[in-house]
């Protein structure tokens, strides 16, 4: 009598398939249904083509890849240092179990410099996946040869130096104003010209800026096809398969990294919390994860759950603190 009144209003084939399995779930004591996250909806804080839309994209892919989501829908909501994407993200995705969120460091230093109400922590973290560093592009025919020769230029006419980079706050602009504090150059004459996603290309590959910063990833196409030069990069160390010196061999006591992780939305379910953060562990052990970002020069930068979080904490703390500093803050 039990199984017929547990059953009722399924049918034989519901009920072997699953497809009943969340109504008896509520049906049966001490039963807890497990979170639906088959499927991913992302919002991509930048516009298409740049750092955040390719760690969204790679990641998701290679998610696909290992039979760990079945679907995902993209959404790219460019502007503010990632701010504009975030705001949208927590006003209109509170609980929603398959809602994440590409985020990083420039995204984290934009609501500082912003003193943005809607802040990261009001999302659910759930893994930092990838690092690169900055890099530093010109034109072909750039009369910066080196970092030595942008330098002087700086140091001649700040106002003259334009430089792109994607928000004020961010890692690229901290290092523009690294380079400044370090050779006694105002920062309040500094001419940096905030860009979403791939923007910048068009204005370097013209000549409408003299410079931009941007990850090492976006930049080596452009410079393979003789489009630009690369003329230095915030690694400590040379990278493997680039020819970039570093800015320490430049002398300037810069070394600065730009990671990217995801996010879920606030008032993500527990359950759904750690279904995100199993299927990623899953990932990061995969062969194919290591393969997908040296294929995109970037590097393993994986951490997840707690360590995540209270590295967010961390990473708050401190730019808040360099920013600050630097006078970017008030």
């Amino acid at each position: 009598m039990r199984s017929k009144q547990i059953t009722k209003g399924f049918s034989r084939r519901e009920v072997l398939t699953g497809t009943g399995l969340s109504a008896l779930a509520v049906m049966l004591p001490g039963f807890e249904a497990q979170a639906a996250v088959d499927t991913a909806k992302v919002t991509i804080p930048a516009g298409p083509g740049g750092g955040w839309d390719r760690t969204g994209r790679l990641t998701m892919r290679a998610m696909q890849n290992e039979k760990l989501v079945s679907a995902v829908q993209f959404k790219n909501v460019p502007g503010g240092g990632g701010t504009i994407g975030l705001t949208e993200f927590v006003r209109t995705a509170k609980g929603d179990d398959t809602a994440l969120l590409i985020t990083g460091v420039i995204m984290l230093s934009s609501v500082i410099t912003a003193k943005s109400p809607v802040t990261i922590d009001m999302a659910t973290p759930l893994a930092s996946l990838t690092r690169e560093y900055v890099g530093i592009g010109v034109p072909a025919d750039s009369p910066y040869k080196t970092i030595a020769d942008m330098v002087r230029a700086l140091k001649a006419d700040p106002s003259s130096v334009t430089v792109g980079g994607s928000g004020i706050g961010s890692v690229e602009h901290l290092t523009l104003a690294l380079m400044a504090q370090q050779n006694q150059i105002p920062l309040d004459k500094l001419n940096f010209i905030t860009f979403s996603g791939n923007e910048y290309v068009p204005a370097l590959v013209s000549g409408k800026i003299k410079a931009v910063m941007t990850g090492v990833s976006e930049l080596k196409p452009l410079a393979d096809a003789g489009r630009i030069r690369i003329i230095g990069v915030t690694s400590a160390q040379p990278l493997k398969g680039v020819n970039i010196p570093t800015l320490t061999s430049a002398g300037l006591d810069i070394t600065v990294s730009n990671w990217r992780g995801v996010v879920g939305a606030p008032g993500m379910s527990e359950a759904a919390k750690a279904e995100w953060i199993s299927k990623l562990d899953k990932l990061s052990k995969t062969p194919s994860w290591p393969e997908a970002l040296a294929a995109q020069g970037l590097e393993d930068a994986y951490m997840s759950g707690d360590v995540f979080a209270t590295f967010l904490k961390t990473e708050n703390e401190r730019w808040t603190k360099t920013l600050t500093q630097l006078g970017l803050v008030k």
